[in-house]
């Protein structure tokens, strides 16, 4: 199991709530189960769709299954981890801990790295 490019964007004052992306590669089939973290009161696992024209969001409540041998991609627009009631405010250049929590592989401890307000992605800044 190996979970790359886990990154969040610097909040604005008073921001609530913010979003983790990464990309999660398994040799063997598993599934994302839960996050947690200090940095909010609550942890959970969203996904992000359009539906009849509208952009809306929705918890994971079971979790996101990842295939042998595949990447799951956690991006702005789509799958993320959402953390709810932010303790304190993210800063650009900060590295934040957060665990992310396997059916088979367990907890496995990942380090956020909190990327300016404005970061976009290289895949997103060029998709069409």
């Amino acid at each position: 199991m190996s979970v790359d490019q886990v990154w969040t964007r610097a909040t604005p004052p008073q921001a609530a709530n913010a979003g983790v992306f990464m990309t999660i590669n398994s040799k063997a089939a598993d599934q994302l189960l839960s996050a947690s973290s200090d940095l909010a009161s609550k942890t959970e696992i969203h996904e992000m769709k359009m539906s009849d024209g509208v952009m809306k969001m929705r918890q994971m409540t079971a979790g996101l299954p990842i295939a042998s041998n595949q990447t799951l991609t956690l991006a702005p627009g789509g799958y993320h981890i959402m953390l709810i009631g932010l303790k304190k405010g993210l800063v650009a250049g900060e590295k934040q801990a957060l665990t992310l929590h396997f059916a088979k592989a367990g907890a496995i401890t990942v380090t956020v790295d909190v990327k300016n307000i404005a970061h976009m992605p290289a895949s997103a800044a060029h998709s069409h």
